[in-house]
């Protein structure tokens, strides 16, 4: 019996990402309830310095994710108000 693939955060950005959205869908973008309740967990083990070195890297795959959306958001906000252009 197979088991179900582990969703990761960077599988659920890449594929949101590969449906090509608009400037509207990625500003609104958040991440799925459960990954949010996930990073949130991760943030507090972190703070009680008890992460292990798999939940470490996997709470800087949240932190890396969460720098790049940032960045994109802010990208598409000034297309949005054409800015720049």
């Amino acid at each position: 019996m197979q088991t179900a693939p582990v969703r990761t955060v960077f599988g659920v950005v890449t594929d949101f990402l590969a449906t090509n959205p608009t400037p509207e869908e990625i500003v609104a973008f958040r991440l799925p309830d459960d990954l949010q309740a996930r990073s949130h967990d991760l943030l507090e083990k972190n703070g009680e310095d008890a992460l292990t070195p798999e939940e470490h890297e996997e709470m800087m795959d949240f932190v890396r994710i969460d720098q790049m959306l940032s960045l994109l958001k802010i990208k598409m906000r000034v297309k949005l108000e054409g800015v720049g252009a």
